[in-house]
């Protein structure tokens, strides 16, 4: 039996349109395909490198003060979250979700390292994370060793 990983589609897939990484979940279009094929080994390595990637970017504009406030608030809102995933690609979710909303990152025990808005931050942040997901799919090896499905 294949161990269950919830996908981390967040509902804003552009590959439809075209987009080889998805601006809204940033996997590359293979590793969106061929999601339901993947056993629960590589879909791991999928989360973990795409948290990483998230965390990686998000530290460079937040910090997280509070992680217990930023877990509550989530809840809140009912933002999806995973347990093993690290406080900054929460923040990221939290970001996206609630950017119109959110007037002070404190509440949510978080800290920009600049100053402007969360509209503001969020596009950088997003802007970056797509840069980020674009270079991580030239060098992801072929969809994630997976056989080519047939139609």
């Amino acid at each position: 039996m294949r161990e269950r990983i919830t996908s981390p589609c967040v509902g804003l897939c552009s590959t439809t349109l075209g987009d080889r990484v998805c601006r809204g979940c940033q996997r590359i279009d293979s590793e969106i395909r061929d999601w339901p094929a993947l056993s629960g080994e590589q879909r791991h390595r999928c989360m973990v490198e795409l948290d990483r990637l998230r965390a990686e970017v998000a530290g460079r504009y937040l910090v997280v003060v509070d992680p217990d406030s930023l877990e509550a608030q989530l809840r809140r809102h009912r933002i999806r979250y995973r347990d093993a995933q690290p406080p900054l690609s929460r923040a990221v979710e939290l970001l996206r979700v609630g950017r119109g909303r959110i007037r002070d990152l404190s509440r949510y025990g978080l800290a920009g390292r600049d100053e402007g808005d969360v509209t503001t931050l969020h596009g950088r942040i997003t802007a970056d994370l797509l840069a980020a997901a674009e270079r991580r799919q030239a060098v992801l090896p072929a969809p994630l060793d997976l056989p080519t499905l047939d139609p």
